[in-house]
């Protein structure tokens, strides 16, 4: 099983699409493949399950989702008013949860998502006092055999959530937009996962800088991208160009290979994958 998290602290450059699309691939080529929503914005959720992953003040999220995991973790179920129980039954009854009892098929074959919620973010003090920043990367080794391929969407953030899918996976994507402050914000970013490397998970390795949105007759992405290659940062080959495709694939609740397997975007976005998985 191989697992890769797609990080970057910077948002709006397209880390669930990335995520979701990849995945897509990933499951449309047989590989029994699973999503992991750690973003409270719940975008990969929703991608992928449309209505039944879509919150609003009278909708709840969708459940069982996986902040329900981490209050597992906690050892207690944490009412809708954010008050944790403490009941032993209860606390016996979900230690014998894993990862598997919070996974929802998604329309299309191969391909499952273990959905975000909201207030994901509300249990991260929590957590870090207990203690739990291995329990992903523990969960995760239990779903070995069961998947092929495992993507995790995460937030725009270094936090306990971004640092946890870090030390479960293998490898990491870093999405860039070909901007100044994207490429400012990239030696951060690194050091973190290096840092991530040093003290948490030394088989990490940095697949690969995604560049999206990239247009190849302007000369500012140009420019950007040779610097980053000058640099000698891991910039992957295969770049995505910006396209309305997307935003139609996002409406549809329709992954690219699904919804124009012959577009252009669609087509680099198959390229993009057998680069990262001949590596």
């Amino acid at each position: 099983m191989r697992t890769r998290v797609v990080f970057n602290q910077k948002g709006g450059v397209g880390k669930s699409s990335i995520t979701v699309n990849l995945a897509a691939i990933s499951a449309y080529q047989g590989l029994k493949t699973l999503v992991i929503d750690l973003d409270p914005q719940a975008n990969s959720s929703q991608y992928l399950l449309g209505d039944d992953a879509t919150y609003s003040v009278d909708k709840p999220a969708l459940e069982p989702n996986i902040e329900n995991y981490f209050e597992e973790v906690l050892g207690a179920t944490q009412s809708k008013a954010g008050l944790l129980g403490n009941a032993i039954g209860s606390l016996l009854k979900n230690r014998s949860k894993g990862l598997e009892s919070y996974v929802h098929q998604t329309p299309f074959k191969q391909l499952d998502v273990i959905p975000a919620s909201p207030s994901l973010g509300a249990l991260a003090h929590a957590l870090e006092a207990k203690h739990k920043i291995y329990k992903l990367r523990d969960a995760l080794k239990l779903l070995e055999g069961k998947y092929d391929r495992v993507y995790i969407d995460t937030p725009p953030a270094f936090n306990f959530f971004t640092l946890s899918a870090l030390i479960a996976a293998d490898r990491v994507l870093i999405p860039f937009d070909c901007d100044v402050f994207s490429k400012r914000a990239l030696q951060s970013l690194i050091e973190n996962v290096i840092e991530t490397q040093d003290d948490h998970n030394d088989q990490l390795e940095i697949e690969g800088i995604v560049v999206n949105q990239y247009q190849a007759q302007a000369k500012l992405p140009r420019e950007v991208v040779q610097q980053l290659k000058d640099e000698g940062l891991p910039v992957l080959e295969n770049m995505l160009p910006p396209s309305v495709l997307m935003k139609e694939s996002h409406h549809q609740n329709q992954p690219l290979i699904y919804l124009a397997k012959d577009h252009k975007l669609t087509q680099a976005y198959l390229s993009l994958f057998n680069e990262i998985e001949q590596k």
